[in-house]
C-alpha cells in the first residue's frame, strides 16, 4: 500500500478537506489556475481526473508536464500552458472544478487581481466549485504595513495583495457565486495569514 505522501503529495489540507467531503468526484474536469509545480494534482491524476492547468512560468508548467507524464501518460501536454491566468486561451465554462491556490495574491495592484480572477472564474461551468486560497488581512490587521492600495508588506517580510472579509463576500456575489464553505483563516504566527474561499458558481 502506498504512504500517504505518494498518493496525495504535498497536498493543500484545506484541498484535501473538500476531498473529504465529497465535493470533487470522480470524472470531473480539474483546472489548476496558478498550477506551480503541480502540489495540488498528484492525487487528482492519479483517481484519473482529467486535468489541466496554466502558469506564467515555463520551469513550473514543465514540472507539471513531467509529473502529469509520469502518473496519467494519456493527458495531453498541452492539458498544461504557459500563460498569464488574466490571458489564458483555454474554453469558456469547461471544467467543474477551478483550483487557485496560493496564487492571486500575486497580483500587483486592484486591476490585475480583478483580471486574474475573471480569467480563473470564466473557464468553470454552472454550478462547478472554485476552491481559493490566498493571503488576507484577516487576523493581522495590527501587524501589516500598507504600501499601495490593497498591497501590503507583511510581518515576514513579504509584499503582498490583500483582500478581507467584506471584498471577499462582495466578489462572490459579482462574480456570481454562492459561497458554500464559511471563509476559513489561518494565521501564522507573526508571518502571514491565509484565508480559503470555496464558492459554487450558479447555474
Amino acid at each position: 500500500m502506498s504512504s500517504l505522501q505518494e498518493q496525495f503529495g504535498p497536498i493543500d489540507i484545506y484541498l484535501f478537506d473538500q476531498l473529504l467531503r465529497g465535493r470533487i468526484t470522480p470524472g470531473m474536469r480539474i483546472f489548476d489556475a496558478g498550477c506551480g509545480s503541480g502540489r495540488n494534482l498528484v492525487y487528482l491524476l492519479r483517481a484519473g481526473h482529467e486535468v489541466f492547468g496554466a502558469d506564467a512560468h515555463r520551469n513550473a508548467v514543465e514540472e507539471t508536464r513531467r509529473l502529469a507524464a509520469s502518473l496519467a501518460p494519456a493527458l495531453p501536454a498541452d492539458n498544461f500552458r504557459v500563460e498569464p491566468l488574466e490571458a489564458m486561451s483555454f474554453a469558456d465554462a469547461f471544467v467543474e472544478v477551478v483550483l487557485s491556490s496560493a496564487v492571486l495574491h500575486f497580483a500587483r495592484d486592484d486591476d490585475q487581481f480583478g483580471a486574474m480572477l475573471e480569467g480563473t472564474w470564466r473557464v468553470l461551468k454552472p454550478g462547478g466549485l472554485f476552491f481559493c486560497r490566498l493571503a488576507s488581512s484577516i487576523g493581522i490587521e495590527q501587524q501589516i504595513q500598507s504600501i499601495a492600495g490593497r498591497t501590503c508588506l507583511l510581518p515576514d517580510g513579504s509584499e503582498r495583495y490583500l483582500v478581507d472579509e467584506k471584498l471577499l463576500v462582495s466578489l462572490t456575489h459579482e462574480l456570481g457565486g454562492q459561497m458554500i464553505d464559511p471563509l476559513k483563516t489561518t494565521v501564522v504566527q507573526n508571518q502571514r495569514s491565509m484565508t480559503t474561499w470555496v464558492v459554487r458558481k450558479n447555474a
